[in-house]
């Protein structure tokens, strides 16, 4: 039960932070090199296991392996697999597609990071609060 409260938290996080950026940025930063290639409208089915994938990897690699320790460890994770993962889609992005610029790539790391950094915290710290009523709880 307190892995999947700490990955909702996680997945709330990280979902109202990434919704907030690609409604600010995406017009600005996205859609002007970006518009031919994009389509019309987003495809929910793959957004959505992207979401549940990733935040799953946040979960499990940043969230979990900060219990007992300072929530300080699962930001720090996070932004180490936000640079990994965003990196690795924007570098193959860079070296595949003409379209592609550093400015995307700079601006999408930098973005992953901090998302994936912030939301895995948000995430300790709820599982953090958990693991606190459940050790009281325990103790009654």
């Amino acid at each position: 039960m307190r892995t999947l409260v700490s990955y909702v938290a996680t997945a709330l996080a990280f979902l109202l932070l990434d919704a907030c950026f690609l409604t600010l940025a995406g017009p600005g930063v996205y859609r002007p090199t970006l518009d031919p290639i994009l389509g019309e409208t987003v495809r929910l089915a793959p957004a959505m296991l992207f979401y549940a994938l990733y935040v799953a990897g946040l979960t499990r690699f940043c969230v979990a392996p900060a219990r007992g320790a300072s929530w300080t460890k699962a930001l720090s994770a996070g932004v180490f697999l936000g640079l990994v993962a965003y990196g690795t889609y924007d570098l193959t992005c860079q070296a595949v597609m003409r379209v592609w610029t550093w400015r995307i790539t700079f601006i999408d790391l930098a973005w992953g990071a901090f998302a994936s950094g912030t939301a895995s915290a948000v995430g300790a710290l709820v599982d953090s609060r958990i693991g606190g009523l459940t050790n009281r709880a325990q103790d009654r």
